[in-house]
């Protein structure tokens, strides 16, 4: 049985050393001269005014999440699309059922305020 797993387990340690080669390579080779420039914080070029970490509205992550939800639909219906005249009737009316629940869950997110931007 260890003689089965002996691939897997030098693949591991394989990976492992990699990485860690990988990673003394990047801090040997970095350059080692900071400055307050390099040591300023990133924001688009320009230095944050008023606190930086604020709690975002619960709303933005739900458009977001019903936005996902509907650009995995286009997912589903390509494939569909591309073999609708093999799989003929039967596709068909499963297409029905799958676009009726996502109408129904379009329904409900508009119910719930989901997509009001306020």
């Amino acid at each position: 049985m260890l003689k089965e797993f002996s691939t897997v387990g030098v693949f591991m340690i394989v990976a492992f050393l990699f990485g860690i080669i990988v990673l003394a390579t990047a801090w040997i080779v970095r350059p080692k001269r900071p400055s307050p420039e390099k040591l300023a914080t990133y924001e688009c070029g320009l230095e944050t005014s008023g606190p930086t970490w604020i709690r975002f509205k619960i709303s933005y992550f739900m458009y977001a999440l019903v936005f996902l939800v509907f650009d995995v639909e286009t997912v589903f219906l390509y494939p569909w699309a591309v073999k609708f005249r093999v799989l003929e009737w039967f596709a068909f009316v499963e297409m029905i059922i799958f676009i009726g629940i996502l109408v129904i869950g379009l329904w409900y997110a508009w119910k719930e305020g989901a997509l009001e931007w306020k």
